[in-house]
């Protein structure tokens, strides 16, 4: 057995709890996200405060991995998004999408994102939806391709105000 398969076999994925320490998540989330910061997008968790964090999780239906008593990953499930949306598809009915998804760098690549995503589908299911959906910078191509080899596809172009990027709207269909 790999060192990598005893530490994924202990990771627990959970429910976010209001005690959980939003401090801890927002590092999480700044290092998680160093490496797009690095190239120079301005992803919001690349920036955000506790108060961002914390009104980012409330928002959603969020989940946290746990690894010995420790957050080490974070996804959040957001419902099928209001008329006021500037993203068409997050305002079809069905449509859930997730974002403020971070794995801890040191046990990324050991198929923990791929179990928060698969809790994210099944909950997404769970609440009749019919697509799951994300946005990401359009010159993070490590990313799209890790999404796509989960089954996303690309839906359209989203210019966010708060990022200095246009994004890419992927999604995958949970209807068998």
């Amino acid at each position: 057995m790999a060192p990598g398969d005893q530490i994924h076999d202990r990771i627990s994925i959970r429910p976010w709890r209001e005690h959980d320490p939003i401090p801890k998540i927002t590092r999480l989330l700044h290092a998680a996200y160093a490496p797009l910061a690095a190239m120079g997008l301005r992803y919001t968790a690349t920036h955000q405060s506790d108060e961002v964090t914390l009104s980012r999780l409330q928002r959603g239906r969020p989940f946290v991995g746990e690894l010995d008593g420790e957050i080490v990953a974070t996804v959040t499930l957001y419902p099928t998004a209001g008329p006021n949306s500037s993203c068409a598809w997050y305002r079809e009915p069905g449509v859930f999408s997730f974002g403020q998804f971070a794995v801890r760098p040191d046990l990324q690549r050991l198929g923990l994102g791929r179990r928060m995503i698969g809790t994210l589908e099944n909950e997404a299911v769970g609440r009749e939806g019919r697509e799951l959906a994300l946005d990401t910078a359009e010159q993070a191509h490590h990313l799209r391709q890790w999404y796509e080899k989960l089954g996303y596809r690309f839906i359209e172009f989203a210019d966010w105000s708060t990022t200095n990027y246009r994004s890419v709207i992927l999604s995958k269909s949970l209807v068998p």
